[in-house]
């Protein structure tokens, strides 16, 4: 499902566990703040990276499928072309209800392949930015 409203974008920021694919060790960069910011709200956040050991005090997963816990949302802070081999991984998971590509990423072929599997998808937008308007 295309998620359009600021009610919708609400009930997804409700989650409880965020995997971020992309996060990044290195402050400043928006795939290490954005992150951060999240998890100093009280959300339980999961980095992805397969070029880190520990961000945030916390371990790193290399894929979406290293991931033991359950995740609620998969945010996505890598290069478009690559959100569709990451949609594909989110889609091998049950637990996964939303994809989320922060700002300036899109695909929405992969988007439509997520919404036809009953994701809920927002594309091209800051998390961050989104929860500071709605939530915080």
């Amino acid at each position: 499902m295309p998620v359009d409203t600021a009610a919708e974008i609400e009930e997804i920021l409700e989650s409880d566990t965020i995997a971020v694919v992309g996060c990044s060790s290195t402050p400043g960069k928006a795939a290490h703040d954005v992150p951060k910011y999240l998890l100093n709200h009280g959300y339980d956040v999961i980095p992805v990276n397969p070029y880190a050991e520990e961000i945030f005090g916390r371990e790193v997963y290399d894929s979406l499928a290293d991931v033991e816990d359950e995740i609620d949302v998969v945010c996505i802070f890598r290069p478009s072309e690559e959100v569709s081999g990451i949609v594909d991984a989110a889609l091998e998971r049950d637990d996964i209800d939303v994809i989320w590509t922060q700002q300036g990423i899109r695909d929405d072929e992969a988007a439509a392949r997520a919404e036809t599997a009953g994701r809920s998808v927002v594309q091209d937008r800051c998390m961050k930015v989104q929860h500071r308007r709605l939530v915080a």
